[in-house]
């Protein structure tokens, strides 16, 4: 009985520590680092959805869920099987998964976005956006990139997305536009006739893409990025008192934007916008920006959250963001809405049961299970492909999180050829990478390096040294713009391998495009083929902010 009771008592205090923790005043920007662009919200009841971009990475278009619009926890995947959606070999560089919206209507929700390099526009829905998304609904005759879902008072839906349905209207340089047509989003398709909305909100804007519509006060209000996904990204808004227009850009416009700040304000590029209403009736809003270090961006575009006052002005219903300051901020105050901690991802990752965890990702589709999770250990089965191509290697990797982080990994691989290598890989695209690998005898640090992605690249060895044992612990620590590689028989006794590294080949500034950094664990044959495995006994990504 007295231990029942002790038990009873523990597990009051965690309860205690967990639930009762004092909330916080201020919550910090931004609510997900990392890779984590075009962000999409939606709320149901009291419980938010956010979705992202994911390129050319499976599973693709991660879903988080929030209670209360600032702790998040990854729930799920709305690509989450190979049988969905295939990323082909080829798939190039930041292509597949394009600027998703995620919507909730009448019980279901709705994912539409774009596979650059597929076929195009798709919907998926689901009953619970953790798990069981549908196949992809395809649309027909739907030109461009960016689509969005809304749905009228009247129950009609409308398909608003980024293009031009006549291109002889290509008066400038990077015009683009937004158009709209009704749809039936449960077969996927359009009716009636389509309509340009908008080309942007000035005679020479650029790249008006990522449109999501809103009713507001019994307006419609348009809301789109502009300006491309760089130094001059925005956000404008439009309105209109009938569904199908004129919208007419707001006086307000940029409503926000950090393109006039200059290139050494530490949040960057701000743009490509959604907004959601709380249960209490404020508005905030999800969107992308970026953070520098050293002068470079090494986490590439994250999702940030602002504060937004609808006000009516003389051009209708306007979104103030972030009023009194009209920029995004590191810290301020949280919305009023009940503090609740989640889940978080586990630093270390040690393989127990059969599933890898919500964390890793792989390079476009596995067409074939090559890795198997068992007895505290991960098996990866050594292949022909290699990170230097567009392929599906034999690569597990998870986003980098932070600035500053370490992250480590304990190998078991032993091989009598030259062709073989297992290790810890870095990888931004398939022209910038690291790679520390495990060989026949020796260790081997690679770097890899296409500078502005053109013209022919080979890796170049960093460092080499002799090595026999069979196992090895690899890490490598990030400070800043330096990336320091180690090496050792255990994690409590690393040496340096080489100097520190120049992290900046994976950044923004250097490797360009789309998608963001990734860490994690790869074996390849080398464009052989191969019955060998190694195996992980753990992986470990802590971050040092």
């Amino acid at each position: 009985m007295k231990l029942r009771i002790l038990k009873i008592l523990f597990l009051a205090l965690i309860c205690f520590n967990v639930s009762g923790q004092t909330a916080p005043d201020n919550f910090k920007n931004p609510i997900l680092s990392g890779f984590y662009p075009d962000p999409s919200i939606c709320r149901v009841g009291d419980t938010y959805y956010m979705v992202n971009s994911s390129f050319e990475w499976f599973p693709g278009l991660p879903i988080h869920k929030s209670k209360d619009l600032v702790n998040w926890e990854l729930i799920g995947y709305g690509l989450s099987k190979s049988t969905q959606i295939n990323y082909p070999d080829g798939l190039g560089n930041s292509q597949g998964i394009f600027a998703p919206t995620i919507r909730h209507h009448n019980g279901t929700f709705y994912i539409i976005c774009t596979m650059v390099g597929g076929n195009g526009n798709f919907i998926i829905t689901a009953k619970d956006p953790s798990n069981s998304w549908s196949d992809p609904i395809w649309i027909d005759d739907a030109p461009g990139i960016d689509p969005s879902l809304f749905w009228d008072d009247d129950g009609k839906c409308y398909y608003t997305g980024a293009g031009i349905i006549d291109y002889s209207q290509k008066e400038w340089q990077g015009k683009n536009g937004v158009w709209m047509q009704e749809i039936n989003p449960d077969k996927g398709e359009l009716i009636g006739e389509k309509k340009q909305l908008t080309y942007g909100h000035a005679s020479n804007a650029r790249w008006a893409e990522g449109p999501h519509l809103y009713k507001i006060n019994n307006e419609y209000l348009l809301l789109i990025g502009e300006g491309g996904t760089g130094e001059y990204h925005a956000v404008t808004v439009f309105n209109s008192k009938n569904i199908w227009g004129p919208y007419i850009p707001n006086h307000a416009n940029p409503v926000m934007t950090h393109r006039h700040l200059g290139k050494d304000y530490p949040i960057q590029q701000t743009g490509h916008a959604d907004l959601v209403q709380t249960q209490n009736g404020d508005w905030w809003s999800v969107m992308l920006a970026k953070r520098k270090i050293d002068g470079y961006t090494t986490l590439a575009r994250e999702t940030f959250l602002a504060q937004v006052e609808m006000s009516n002005q003389e051009s209708g219903v306007t979104p103030i963001f972030n009023p009194g300051k009209g920029l995004l901020q590191f810290e301020q105050k949280r919305p009023e809405l009940p503090w609740h901690p989640m889940s978080k991802t586990n630093e270390l990752d040690e393989f127990e049961g059969e599933e890898l965890g919500l964390e890793w990702n792989f390079l476009r589709s596995p067409k074939e299970t090559w890795y198997e999770q068992k007895d505290g250990q991960i098996q990866i089965q050594l292949r022909p492909e290699t990170v230097a191509e567009f392929v599906n290697p034999s690569f597990i990797a998870q986003r980098t999180r932070h600035l500053n982080y370490e992250a480590s990994t304990s190998l078991s691989f032993k091989t009598k050829k030259e062709n073989e290598k297992a290790g810890l890989v870095i990888y931004r695209r398939h022209g910038n990478h690291y790679q520390l690998l495990k060989t026949k005898d020796k260790l081997v640090l690679l770097k890899t390096l296409q500078k502005e992605n053109k013209g022919e690249f080979e890796p170049q060895v960093v460092v080499s040294i002799p090595y026999k044992k069979e196992s090895v612990v690899f890490k490598v620590k990030i400070d800043g713009i330096n990336a320091q590689f180690y090496y050792g028989e255990n994690k409590f006794e690393l040496n340096p391998i080489g100097k520190a590294q120049d992290y900046t080949i994976l950044s923004d500034e250097i490797a360009q495009k789309f998608n963001g950094v990734y860490v994690g664990m790869y074996v390849t044959s080398s464009g052989k083929e191969s019955k060998k495995t190694a195996l992980f006994d753990w992986f470990m990504y802590q971050g040092a902010e």
